[in-house]
C-alpha cells in the first residue's frame, strides 16, 4: 500500500516529507550542524531537492552532505548544487564491468562513471569523496585506478575495511583487507605517499606530491571510534539509531504521527543518546545486524 503526499509517493511506513521537514527543526535546534543524507539510496525520494533545500536554509545547519551509488546523480545533481549541497560521498567498488554486476547484479556502470566525471567536474564547488569498500582478490588490485582518481580532482579516495554486516558472510571467507595492508599495498605502488592531518574516520590520510586531492583509509573495523562518535541516525522508517551496532533504536516515527512538540521530540533524541554504548562491537552482542544498507553507512 502507497500513500499520496502531494507529488510525493512514499510507503505508508516512511517518514514523509514534512516529518523530515521537523526532525531537521528539532535536530536544528538541539545543536546539530552536519546532516547528511544516505540510504539504501536516497536520490530514490523525489522530494531529495527540496529536503537538501529546506535542510540548508535551517538556522545551525553548516553542511549539507549526501551518499549515493550515483546511478540516478545525473538527474539531481545540478539541482542538489544549486539547493546548497555541500558534500557528495560517492560508493563505488569497482571499475570492471564484470564486477561490477557481479557486486550490484545490475548493468549499469557505464552511466555510474559518466555520473562520477560529473561530480568529479564539481569538486571546486562541492566536497567530492570516493567510498571503495576493498576486498583482498576482488578489487584490491584496482587500488591505483582508485588512487589515480586524486590526480588532477581535489577528490578524497577512502578506502575502507569491511564491516561484519554481511548477509552473504564475504566476512568469512579471507577477503577482509585490515588497514595495515592497504596501507602496504598504497606504499609499494607510491612510495612517495606523505601522511596528512585526518580527523577521526579519515585517521590515516595522505596525499601524493603534485596531487590535488587525497587518498584516506577508513579502519571501519580494526580501529574503534566509538569514543569520538556522535552520530544519530535517523532511517526512512522513523527509528533513532544511535550505533551501527545497534540492534533496536527509539521509535521516532509514532511520536511524529501522534502529533508531538518539539520538547518531546527532544526527549526522544536524548533518550538514544543515552543508549549509546561506550563501544559498539562488544554491546552489538553475537547478533550483529545483516546489512549497512538497513541504516546507511
Amino acid at each position: 500500500m502507497r500513500e499520496e503526499h502531494g507529488l510525493h509517493n512514499v510507503s505508508v511506513e516512511e517518514l514523509r516529507h514534512e516529518e523530515i521537514g521537523r526532525v531537521l527543526e528539532v535536530l536544528a535546534g538541539c545543536g546539530v550542524t552536519k546532516v547528511r543524507f544516505t540510504g539504501g539510496e536516497p536520490l530514490l525520494r523525489d522530494d531529495i531537492v527540496d529536503l537538501v533545500r529546506y535542510a540548508k536554509a535551517l538556522d545551525g545547519i553548516e553542511t549539507v552532505a549526501l551518499t549515493t551509488n550515483g546511478v540516478l546523480l545525473d538527474r539531481y545533481l545540478d539541482s542538489l548544487v544549486e539547493a546548497g549541497l555541500d558534500g557528495i560521498n560517492f560508493s563505488l567498488d569497482t571499475f570492471d564491468s564484470e564486477r561490477y554486476n557481479e557486486i550490484t547484479r545490475r548493468n549499469l556502470l557505464p552511466g555510474v562513471l559518466a555520473n562520477l566525471e560529473s561530480a568529479l567536474q564539481q569538486a571546486g564547488t562541492l566536497h567530492v569523496k570516493l567510498n571503495v569498500l576493498l576486498l583482498r582478490g576482488i578489487n584490491s588490485g584496482e587500488l591505483r585506478l582508485f588512487a589515480e582518481l586524486t590526480r588532477h580532482a581535489p577528490v578524497t579516495v577512502r578506502f575502507m575495511e569491511l564491516m561484519p554486516f554481511d548477509d552473504y558472510q564475504i566476512w568469512r571467507t579471507g577477503k577482509f583487507m585490515g588497514a595495515d595492508k592497504i596501507l602496504g599495498a598504497l606504499k609499494r605502488i607510491y612510495p612517495e605517499l606523505e601522511a596528512m592531518e585526518g580527523h577521526a574516520t579519515e585517521h590515516l590520510s595522505f596525499s601524493l606530491p603534485g596531487y590535488l586531492g587525497r587518498v584516506a583509509i577508513i579502519p571501519a573495523f580494526t580501529r574503534n571510534f566509538c569514543n569520538q562518535c556522535n552520530r544519530l541516525r535517523i532511517t526512512s522508517g522513523g527509528r533513532i539509531i544511535s550505533c551501527l551496532y545497534a540492534q533496536d533504536g527509539v521509535d521516532l516515527l509514532q511520536a511524529l504521527r501522534g502529533g508531538a512538540g518539539a520538547e518531546e521530540l527532544r526527549e526522544l533524541f536524548r533518550q538514544a543518546i543515552d543508549m549509546k554504548p561506550k563501544d559498539g562491537r562488544k554491546a552489538g552482542g553475537n547478533a550483529p545486524r545483516t546489512s549497512m544498507s538497513e541504516i546507511g553507512g
